[in-house]
């Protein structure tokens, strides 16, 4: 009876060890530890995404860092900001295919702006008392106990070099235990990804053999600002926009003119408040027109767990825009945003005129349903509606003759489109189920349809017609893209754990 007993607890062990998925916390760590000083070398490399010399020298330090782990690498030529391309070599028949997409180039820097002594000198910091950030040793990391709350400052910490190297610690992380991928393994490193990745669609058109794949995940952007696993199926896109009304041909004394000549200032003003209600949604007709939310998408968005109130206590604002019916909801909408207005002066250098025209700069996020050009259209439409005359660059004298109200209008896609993926659809059930593995006890995943920023999904999915999940691996309150980008060192161990689970969850 004993041996049989015995036999049966025996069995049951080697189930449970067989059923365990994913990579312990603290196996993570500790590759996290074995990673850390690769990461500073990293981050010590400028990479503006304008300078090609500052690409190229990123290019061949993660070649060598590819290489070392036993990855086949090739360099994507791209008028001198080559991307690069990395594949493991061990591809087995019958395996699915993914393609793994992270850029390396970053947004420049004001070096006078950041808290510490340069932006290309990471440096460790650790919350005081009083919520101040305070610079510690970061010696610390390579030894002994790393604090999860710890953040490593430095340009490019977050978005996306942390994404890279937490992708290479887990194949580090893989090899130590001796598992081979359940998938075939391709990454694809974008070198201007911060300019829009003006030349991604001509890339991947270039070299579509070689980055084959039967579905793409894509390394960018935040997770939810709880920190638990996120799987994202979408982005909006980003297009831009400028409207200028003309007053008349040259600035006018206010005093002799200011009841005469009409101020393209004030009109400027009230065409612009006839785009938007008091409520925030854009009154454009046939603005909103191409949205469509499923109510099961609804139900998704509504389990997201964000805490409104704390979101509007930390931007300072009483009340938000009443389009959708929670910050889910509001991102799966195209928006109509002023980024900047002129016209004259203002402080001291203000004059008494009337001023002789009056600009602003709009941006609009797109969505997989509403383009550039339909959402462009549809404002130039309105514009037209409000009874103004458009012409192309400064007008004639016959223009000022004939119309009483003139204005030029453009608009253009910022680089990269918005797209989206079913929630349900084969790669989002394969990611969810990666990180349910892994985290399933711990946190359960986090979908969200469309996330508010932009990234070239659209332009990688065009090319190489896949489906994607856009899997973050980052601190929401990175401060990406201004000054004292950082990165949480917890989401650096949780990210290992999650490209792990990827890595080898079969597709």
């Amino acid at each position: 009876m004993i041996p049989r007993l015995v036999t049966a607890l025996v069995l049951l062990m080697v189930d449970v060890v067989a059923g365990a998925a994913g990579l312990p916390e603290t196996a993570a760590s500790r590759q996290a530890q074995a990673s850390y000083p690769e990461y500073l070398q990293l981050l010590s490399l400028p990479n503006d995404a304008v300078s090609g010399e500052d690409i190229r020298a990123n290019v061949a330090w993660l070649e060598t860092a590819f290489r070392k782990r036993g990855f086949e690498t090739e360099r994507l030529p791209n008028d001198g900001k080559p991307m690069l391309f990395a594949r493991w070599p061990d591809a087995r028949p019958g395996l699915k295919t993914i393609l793994f997409y992270m850029h390396l180039d970053g947004m420049p820097v004001l070096a006078e702006q950041w808290a510490q002594k340069s932006p290309w000198i990471p440096v460790l910091k650790r919350r005081t008392a009083s919520d101040e950030w305070e610079e510690i040793d970061s010696a610390q990391l390579f030894g002994g106990t790393v604090d999860p709350e710890w953040r490593v400052f430095g340009r490019s910490s977050a978005d996306d070099k942390a994404p890279i190297m937490i992708f290479l610690a887990a194949i580090d992380a893989l090899k130590a235990s001796g598992e081979r991928p359940a998938v075939n393994i391709k990454v694809v490193l974008d070198s201007e990804e911060e300019r829009g990745s003006p030349s991604i669609g001509k890339v991947m058109h270039a070299h579509l053999d070689l980055l084959g794949c039967d579905a793409m995940v894509i390394h960018d952007g935040p997770m939810h600002i709880t920190n638990r696993p996120t799987l994202v199926f979408g982005n909006r896109g980003a297009a831009r926009a400028r409207l200028t009304i003309y007053g008349a041909k040259v600035a006018l004394h206010s005093g002799y003119y200011g009841n005469y000549s009409p101020n393209p200032a004030q009109r400027l003003a009230r065409l612009l408040a006839t785009m938007k209600d008091d409520e925030g949604r854009v009154t454009v007709p046939g603005y909103y027109d191409h949205v469509k939310i499923a109510e099961a998408d609804r139900k998704i968005m509504a389990a997201v767990p964000d805490d409104e109130t704390a979101l509007r206590r930390r931007l300072g604002i009483g009340k938000p825009d009443a389009i959708g019916r929670n910050y889910q909801e509001a991102m799966q909408y195209p928006s109509l945003n002023i980024r900047g207005m002129a016209s004259a002066a203002i402080g001291d250098k203000v004059a008494n005129i009337v001023p002789d025209q009056a600009i602003a700069e709009l941006d609009l996020r797109t969505t997989p349903d509403s383009s550039a050009g339909y959402l462009g259209q549809r404002i130039e439409d309105h514009i037209r509606n409000q009874g103004y005359h458009l012409v192309a660059g400064a007008p004639s004298d016959e223009d000022r003759g004939r119309y009483d109200k003139l204005a030029s209008f453009s608009y253009q896609s910022e680089g990269a489109d918005a797209a989206g993926t079913p929630i349900d659809s084969d790669v989002g059930r394969w990611a969810y189920g990666a990180l349910t593995d892994t985290f399933g006890g711990e946190a359960a995943p986090i979908r969200i349809r469309m996330m508010g920023g932009t990234v070239p999904t659209a332009e990688i999915v065009e090319a190489l017609q896949v489906p994607f999940a856009i899997v973050p691996l980052v601190n929401a309150d990175n401060n990406q893209h201004t000054h004292n980008e950082n990165m949480r060192l917890g989401n650096y161990v949780s990210g290992i754990r999650t490209v792990y689970g990827l890595l080898t969850r079969p597709f």
